[in-house]
């Protein structure tokens, strides 16, 4: 990415480290070009014919099931929110399905081998359409299906999973990687309840083209997240005020630069992690945002009953008070049970909805107005330890009791594997019911926490998920993210695929990271920064997209008093020569919109 000021100056904007060399204008060397083809083989039918796809060839029983061929006459449509990135690998629906009929239990179904087997440290996109038909009804109509890889050892690698229903088309997308050459590999479908019939069309592995996803959201960036901005610049006034005496503008030495992102990326941190100087220096120079790790949730705070200690959130608010850094109120409850302290989980009802009231009253009151957000009850997808004992409204209830106290902040929900496509009780189907449910319960819910702990991501995965929770039009954070993986380079890779798919979304409006230092991170190679200070990979990887992700420029005002140039939204400081070694100051705002900002500096 080159920003290019008016008149040809160029910027101090330096490229971003980056594994992969995107050509900017979205051309294609012939190079990519045959990469790309490579990425386009399904390793499910390599060396068959396109028609056999449709067909039983490969296809095997798995447990007690009859397979059958057949067409659907009116296969699904392509989703309204897929993206058209050249070189991924997508294809229209053929309508041609197997059908895995008289199925006696969850675990039976379908299996394929792969025929190509997938190379190690490659990552692979799972993808295709399920349905269901006959059998019990599913809760809410729909049963869960799952397409999982399993390694020639039996050892499941990955897949994906989605909630299908009787007589509609679901995409399914998932995803895998190997550290090693199996020693061979299938797809297996299974899932829903015995006696319901799987229905799967067109399913394909791919190679993830990173090449053409990378191209793609750079571009989506430069749309979603910049605007041309004109600075406009009067004659100066002399001295005496003497309109006659003004000293022209044109042709002085200007100067921008980007003080503040319009997204902000933040990290978690703890007391023990700030006791180290190489900690505290990365986190004061890197990141915009705090967020607690653990100090201010009800265990840490009231471990034995009555005995409340705020003392270590106080100290690690005080040292984000003095590097300027908002924090996060994380988190007022954490709704999965072996999560709540067992004073607690021991409570009548009745001690237990006072107990509610109380730690609501304790906490909000006494960072009323200190917190621009909090993340009200964790995990409610995958917990509902005070809904079972206190009733359906009390999360809502959670929510409307602190929205009382403290109206300022924005009350957000948070869960994990949304974004993974992975898990059947955190879909982002069912996280909009639940948040559509908290609201006509009169919740004011005012943001949408997606944790974003990724294994192996896939970028069409993750954009997927936030398509769908962007039709709420709340705002959404990665609020916990981190990756995992031994080797610094897949690290790298994966920290930047969901960091530029997050950046590139319109509806993500900040990003946490969950730990960044080795030895002060929940899970182990995930770091950033190694235990002696220095910059992993991923940590340079990280540097590099701050640096691109912030717009600096500098070059002469333009014969009309004009400075043109395209920048990142966020905060900004212009500085004009003066004339005699002098300059002055003024700060702006770029704000989203599609049409040029024109900004009058008043000298």
């Amino acid at each position: 990415m080159k920003l290019m000021a008016d008149g040809g100056n160029s910027t101090e904007e330096q490229a971003a480290t980056s594994a992969v060399n995107v050509m900017d204008d979205g051309s294609s060397s012939e190079e990519e070009e045959e990469e790309a083809a490579v990425h386009a083989v399904n390793l499910l039918w390599f060396g068959c014919s396109e028609e056999a796809e449709g067909d039983l060839t490969g296809w095997t029983p798995a447990g007690s099931s009859t397979l059958t061929a057949h067409s659907d006459p009116a296969p699904p449509p392509l989703s309204a929110t897929a993206e058209d990135v050249p070189g991924e690998c997508k294809q229209k629906p053929s309508g041609r399905y197997v059908l895995a009929a008289h199925r006696a239990d969850e675990k039976d179904g379908l299996s394929r081998e792969i025929t190509q087997a997938p190379k190690p440290k490659v990552t692979y996109r799972v993808a295709g359409w399920v349905s269901v038909e006959g059998g019990p009804a599913g809760a809410d109509g729909s049963h869960p299906v799952h397409v999982v890889v399993r390694t020639g050892d039996g050892c499941a690698v990955g897949g994906g999973v989605v909630l299908a229903e009787p007589g509609k088309w679901a995409e399914i997308k998932g995803a895998f990687r190997v550290d090693e050459h199996p020693r061979g590999a299938e797809v297996y479908v299974h899932g829903p309840p015995a006696g319901v019939d799987i229905k799967v069309m067109d399913l394909r592995v791919c190679a993830v083209n990173r090449v053409a996803r990378l191209r793609h959201l750079r571009k989506k960036t430069d749309k979603v997240r910049k605007r041309d901005v004109v600075l406009k610049f009067k004659p100066r006034s002399s001295a005496d005020g003497n309109d006659a005496e003004a000293v022209s503008v044109n042709g002085a030495s200007i100067r921008v630069v980007q003080v503040d992102n319009a997204v902000p990326i933040g990290a978690c941190i703890s007391k023990s992690a700030v006791q180290n100087p190489a900690f505290v220096d990365f986190f004061a120079k890197h990141f915009d945002w705090a967020v607690l790790e653990n100090e201010l949730k009800w265990y840490y705070t009231e471990a034995i009953q009555g005995q409340v200690s705020y003392a270590d959130a106080d100290e690690l608010i005080a040292l984000c008070d003095r590097h300027k850094k908002p924090v996060r109120g994380h988190c007022i409850f954490w709704a999965v049970e072996n999560s709540v302290q067992p004073w607690v989980r021991a409570l009548n009802g009745g001690q237990l909805k006072a107990a509610v009231e109380s730690r609501i009253k304790s906490l909000v009151s006494r960072y009323s107005g200190r917190f621009p957000c909090y993340e009200v009850n964790n995990e409610m997808l995958h917990g509902s330890f005070f809904r079972q004992r206190l009733g359906d409204d009390i999360d809502a209830h959670m929510f409307r009791e602190t929205a009382a106290i403290d109206p300022a902040p924005a009350l957000f929900v948070n869960d994990y594997n949304v974004e993974n496509a992975n898990d059947p009780n955190a879909t982002p189907e069912k996280y909009v019911a639940l948040i559509t449910d908290l609201q006509k319960r009169g919740a004011s819910v005012g943001g949408i926490g997606v944790q974003g702990h990724v294994t192996h991501p896939v970028g069409d995965v993750i954009c997927d998920a936030l398509d769908k929770l962007a039709t709420t039009e709340l705002p959404v954070w990665i609020t916990e993210l981190d990756v995992s993986a031994a080797d610094e380079a897949l690290r790298a890779d994966d920290l930047e695929t969901v960091l530029r798919e997050a950046f590139a979304h319109p509806a993500v409006e900040g990003i946490m990271l969950w730990g960044f230092m080795q030895g002060h991170m929940w899970r182990a190679n995930g770091q950033l920064l190694n235990a002696d200070g220095s910059l992993s990979e991923a940590g340079r990887r990280y540097v590099g997209l701050r640096t691109e992700w912030t717009s600096h420029a500098r070059g002469t005002v333009d014969g009309n008093g004009n400075f043109k140039f395209r920048g990142f939204h966020g905060k900004y400081v212009v500085e004009l020569a003066a004339g005699a070694g002098g300059k002055v100051r003024r700060a702006f705002d770029v704000q989203k919109g599609d049409a040029p900002l024109v900004l009058d500096m008043n000298l």
